[in-house]
C-alpha cells in the first residue's frame, strides 16, 4: 500500500511498469532506479516528485576519471536534464529541479503539480526515461564501463541484452 492519494494510486496501479513500493511507486521499465511519490493539495491538483538515481561517471567506469572530466560531465548532464518537461505530451511546469551527488550516485529530482492523474503518470514515466536516455547519450567514450551502464551500452550497441560490449551507442 502506498501513501499517495487514492485516485492517484488507482491510475499508477493500472499502469504497466509502475510497482507500488512503500510511500510511492517504482518504475521498473528502466535500468536506473526511478521513483514517484504524490501528495494531495488543498486545490484540485496533486504534487508529484520524481526521483531518479544514476551512477556518477566515476562509479560507472573501471578507470580513473579526472576531476575536469567528472565536473564537466556532471555539469553537462544537469543542464541537459533540465529540458525533461519538453519530453512530455502534457505541459508540465516544474516547481523544483535538482541534481545532487549522493556518494557514488547522482540523484535527479523533479517536482511538479498536475490535476490529471493519467497525465501525471505519463509525465513521471517520461521524466525517468528522459534521464536514462540523456545519461546514455552523455556516456564519455574511451572508458571501460561497468555495471548497469555497461549493460545499457551492450543493449545499445547490439540491439538487445546479450552479446559483447561494442562501441558507444551513438
Amino acid at each position: 500500500m502506498t501513501d499517495v492519494p487514492a485516485d492517484v494510486a488507482d491510475v499508477f496501479d493500472g499502469r504497466e511498469g509502475f510497482i507500488a513500493d512503500g510511500d510511492g511507486y517504482e518504475l521498473e521499465t528502466t535500468a536506473f532506479d526511478g521513483r514517484v511519490t504524490a501528495s494531495e493539495r488543498e486545490d484540485w491538483r496533486t504534487d508529484y516528485e520524481v526521483t531518479v538515481r544514476v551512477p556518477s561517471l566515476s562509479a560507472a567506469t573501471a578507470d580513473e576519471v579526472g576531476e575536469a572530466v567528472r565536473e564537466g560531465w556532471l555539469d553537462t548532464l544537469e543542464r541537459r536534464l533540465e529540458d525533461a518537461p519538453k519530453s512530455t505530451r502534457v505541459a508540465v511546469e516544474l516547481d523544483a529541479y535538482t541534481v545532487a551527488r549522493d556518494g557514488d550516485d547522482v540523484v535527479v529530482t523533479y517536482r511538479f503539480s498536475l490535476g490529471g492523474e493519467r497525465e501525471a503518470a505519463d509525465a513521471a514515466k517520461a521524466f525517468v526515461e528522459y534521464v536514462e536516455g540523456t545519461y546514455v547519450e552523455g556516456i564519455v567514450p574511451g572508458y571501460d564501463y561497468v555495471g548497469t551502464v555497461a549493460g545499457l551500452m551492450d543493449s545499445a550497441s547490439t540491439g538487445g541484452s546479450e552479446g559483447s560490449r561494442g562501441g558507444t551507442p551513438l
